[in-house]
């Protein structure tokens, strides 16, 4: 009981979910430049979604889109070339083709080590500004239009190197219902979010598919 009332009472309120981005912002003084580094593999039926929202953010910088196709076999790097004709974003869109997976790494951070490592190369060989953040997202999650500027200026604002967001998971299914309430509850109970976006604590955490980080 004991033990119970700790946790209800003293750890951090990990119950509650009320830690969240600003809707509105101020304007910028500053707009820094943005890579959007998108790991994929066998993504046909979801890049149609989730890569429209990224192409069409309200972000007024300069962003653009690397996509990692790790040896898709549906045609994914075929849809989101698709994707970015339809809306127009062609040049914002680069499309990285994975090579084989060296030993000692894992399938969706060696995909994302390319496409950081190309993204940068990029910049450089067309001479322009560095990108200043990189936001390292999923291939399955649709983003809200204003997404990448309330992250910015969250992180510029607030002067951080890395600011994360948990995106509202899928929950339909009977299976869903059960186990992924569950596993929030989990997160959270590891990491208090309150606790989290204190910077006077030490705990620190970062949901892995939606996560902006200084480069």
């Amino acid at each position: 009981i004991a033990n119970w009332l700790f946790l209800l009472l003293l750890w951090g309120q990990y119950r509650r979910v009320d830690q969240q981005l600003k809707k509105t912002v101020n304007k910028l003084q500053s707009l820094p430049t943005v890579c959007v580094v998108v790991p994929a593999r066998n993504e046909a039926d979801v890049i149609p979604v989730s890569l429209r929202s990224l192409l069409l953010q309200d972000y007024p910088g300069n962003f653009h889109v690397f996509l990692v196709d790790d040896q898709s076999t549906d045609g994914t790097a075929n849809f989101a070339q698709g994707v970015a004709y339809a809306v127009d974003k062609l040049e914002q869109l680069h499309i990285i083709y994975s090579a084989d997976l060296p030993h000692g790494w894992s399938g969706k951070l060696w995909a994302m080590e390319q496409g950081v490592k190309v993204a940068v190369e990029t910049f450089h060989e067309t001479s322009l500004q560095l990108p200043d953040y990189l936001l390292l997202t999923d291939a399955d999650i649709e983003h809200d239009i204003s997404n990448l500027r309330r992250l910015v200026a969250k992180a510029e604002t607030e002067n951080l190197d890395l600011v994360s967001l948990m995106v509202k998971l899928r929950c339909q299914s009977f299976w869903e219902q059960l186990l992924i309430p569950a596993f929030v509850l989990f997160f959270q109970k590891l990491y208090p979010f309150r606790w989290v976006n204190n910077a006077k604590k030490s705990i620190a955490a970062a949901a892995g598919g939606c996560i902006l980080i200084r480069r």
